[in-house]
């Protein structure tokens, strides 16, 4: 893609409501080359018009969107993949960028937000939702190449995205009642979290927490 290009893009998804919206939102700002509702036809479809971005539904038939990533990861391609996405659970995000995708936004972005994150991706950058980007934080670290590394702590990812805030603020040293300010929620709900981690973690006190957060650089 020349600088001054508008960035060929395929779309993948298997609700045709969903592609017209995107269609919708982006036709005047890209050039829409393609689109496919199942695995296959993406793939052979995507290998055939080699687009520079390709939006990729996540959960589909037939193997979702890492189906797709493997199958076309196997060619010598330029197309770099960026996941769209009702849902923000960490483990999605985790499967589909393993498997070769350059970004993870979900489908409550804007038109303007998503033309921006697909120019991005074109441009070679890594692209994630606002919303996801502590736990990207938390999960992702930048290699000597150009690929993103993917860090996984199987602890960390039994969390939620909630609970992650929490431990990063109790990890600098915050308090209940500043936790509460700092996430807008009540001082109840902030200890709900807290009981939640250390069952998850296998912890027995605020210190214990605190000392776990700081050994993973969480603050």
């Amino acid at each position: 893609m020349t600088d001054s290009a508008q960035p060929r893009v395929f779309l993948v998804d298997d609700h045709e409501l969903i592609r017209s919206g995107i269609r919708a939102e982006i036709a005047s700002s890209v050039d829409i080359v393609g689109e496919a509702d199942e695995v296959g036809a993406a793939i052979e479809m995507i290998l055939e018009r080699n687009p520079d971005v390709v939006l990729l539904d996540v959960h589909m038939p037939d193997g979702g969107g890492q189906a797709v990533l493997r199958a076309v990861g196997e060619h010598d391609t330029t197309t770099r993949f960026l996941a769209l996405s009702v849902s923000d659970a960490s483990v999605d995000v985790i499967s589909v960028i393993r498997a070769g995708a350059r970004g993870y936004v979900t489908k409550n972005i804007s038109g303007p937000e998503l033309v921006d994150a697909i120019y991005r991706i074109a441009a070679g950058d890594v692209v994630f939702s606002p919303r996801l980007a502590g736990f990207v934080l938390d999960a992702f670290s930048t290699g000597q190449d150009d690929q993103p590394n993917l860090v996984v702590d199987p602890d960390l990812d039994q969390l939620t995205t909630r609970e992650r805030q929490v431990l990063r603020l109790i990890a600098r040293g915050y308090s209940y009642k500043d936790i509460a300010k700092e996430l807008t929620i009540s001082t109840k709900t902030v200890e709900s979290h807290v009981s939640s981690v250390l069952r998850k973690l296998q912890l027995s006190s605020r210190y214990q927490l605190s000392h776990w957060a700081s050994e993973r650089h969480l603050n």
